[in-house]
């Protein structure tokens, strides 16, 4: 290709998106990003997990294709003797549905997952007890397991190997602001940035994450992208739950192993407003909500203790729950990645290479699942592609 594209934002869907130009399409990339530190970037506060227990096709195949990406990471990703890992657990997720509606919920969904590939099983209560004792099953009428593809990660291993790969291939990072566009007819023609400064531009790649409303306005595109606050917990517990998944509860609540501990979370009560300040965590969703849930689905979990917490943000879609990635509306050489509502962290390896042949104008390589359900143009066009399963 030999171009010179402008990713801005250096989060994960950035860094892959870039990796994948600077690899696979002998692009000149220039990754433009106001936090190298990325002390408030969503990827490096992500829970970080992977499924493929999705209601969209689409989002199954995008997790599928980036899950066997994952497991060959040491090959993709390598920089001379480096191998990168990124301690990929598959121990699957689980979701408990108290109630007739809610399981016959689970049939439907199971019905999509299966048809798109999933190795996903249902399970009765009988069924649930004997595979995880340790959990009251008494109020479950059925359970969904991911019997292979799905579990967790190091999410930020995963930002930096595919940053690392980039700047191997020649990519560069710009610490540095993007404040708005030199645009001549539907094209753009150069990135302007805090100071005054510009980078001149064959393409320009928006991955901002939830801050990417604001540069697509400068466009003149409308990205329904919001900013929203999840508070995750780290707590310690004596229990020894054998071959624990990610479990989510009917309450809302989820938790999974993570090192010695467990991590947990749930929806903010009430209210969920635009970009709260992360240290802002609220401890009453733990006292109140989290904890008797816990201790309502693991009894052992009646003693444990919180050791820390952190917030991070879901760049949360506002009209479906899906990704938006493709060209922009009205754009010749501008396209974006955003929007993911908390599942961009596990999808950046297959929308980056996606993403990267279109900006290249190359054939999508085989395999690699298309982003057309995702194409932004679906939100000015009233066209949603709802995504059911945002946990």
């Amino acid at each position: 290709m030999g171009a010179q594209v402008v990713v801005v934002g250096a989060g994960v869907m950035g860094a892959a998106t870039a990796c994948f130009l600077a690899r696979d399409h002998a692009a000149t990339v220039k990754l433009v990003e106001r936090d190298p530190t990325h002390r408030r970037a969503s990827s490096a506060l992500s829970a970080s997990s992977i499924r493929q227990q999705f209601s969209q096709a689409a989002n199954i195949a995008l997790s599928r294709w980036s899950l066997g990406f994952m497991r060959r990471i040491g090959d993709e990703l390598a920089t001379g003797d480096q191998r990168p890992s990124i301690g990929l657990v598959e121990r699957g997720y689980l979701y408990l549905a108290a109630d007739a509606a809610a399981a016959a919920r689970l049939q439907r969904l199971n019905a999509v997952q299966r048809e798109a590939g999933a190795d996903v099983r249902l399970l009765d209560a009988q069924a649930l007890s004997g595979r995880f004792p340790w959990l009251r099953s008494n109020d479950v009428v059925l359970a969904s397991l991911g019997e292979s593809g799905e579990g967790w990660f190091d999410g930020p291993a995963l930002m930096s190997a595919f940053l690392r790969k980039a700047r191997a291939c020649g990519a560069r990072i710009v610490p540095s602001s993007a404040t708005g566009f030199d645009v001549a007819g539907d094209r753009v023609t150069a990135v302007r940035l805090e100071g005054g400064a510009r980078i001149d531009a064959d393409a320009v790649v928006l991955a901002a994450g939830a801050w990417t409303a604001p540069l697509a306005a400068a466009l003149g595109v409308a990205v329904p992208v919001a900013a929203r606050k999840r508070d995750v917990f780290v707590f310690d517990s004596p229990a020894a739950l054998a071959g624990c998944p990610l479990v989510i509860d009917p309450s809302g609540v989820w938790f999974r192993p993570e090192g010695r501990g467990f991590i947990t979370g749930a929806p903010p009560r009430g209210e969920d407003p635009d970009e709260p300040p992360l240290d802002d965590i609220d401890h009453g969703l733990f006292d109140e909500v989290i904890w008797p849930a816990l201790a309502r689905r693991v009894p052992a979990f009646e003693a444990l203790r919180v050791r820390s917490a952190w917030a991070g943000y879901y760049e949360m879609n506002l009209f479906d729950h899906n990704g938006l990635a493709g060209a922009l509306p009205g754009m010749a050489n501008a396209w974006t990645a955003c929007g993911f509502s908390g599942h961009g962290m596990q999808q950046a390896p297959a929308v980056g290479c996606a993403l990267a042949a279109m900006v290249a104008g190359a054939p999508l390589p085989s395999g690699v699942p298309s982003l057309e359900p995702f194409a932004p143009g679906r939100v000015a066009a009233g066209r949603p592609l709802h995504e059911a399963n945002v946990i």
